[in-house]
């Protein structure tokens, strides 16, 4: 039963076939114009502060719950 081994490339060429593929995939990729990226921008800004609005929003629920009502109902 034979068996073969194979042999990685060396670092500077994979590195130089990291290179050319990276420059290749770049060709193809469909940039955003100034508009559209400010909109999403915008989007992005305003999602990410309403997520913060509700993570905070359930901060104090379960803290005047878990950290000021339930020690309450026990007497501490």
């Amino acid at each position: 039963m034979a068996t073969e081994v194979t042999v990685a490339p060396s670092l500077p060429r994979r590195l130089y076939t990291f290179y050319n593929d990276v420059v290749a995939e770049m060709k193809r990729v469909t940039w955003p114009d100034w508009p559209q990226a400010r909109q999403l921008s915008i989007g992005v800004i305003i999602l990410s502060l309403f997520i913060g609005l509700v993570i905070w929003l359930m901060d104090l629920v379960f803290q005047a719950i878990l950290v000021r009502g339930i020690p309450s109902i026990f007497g501490a």
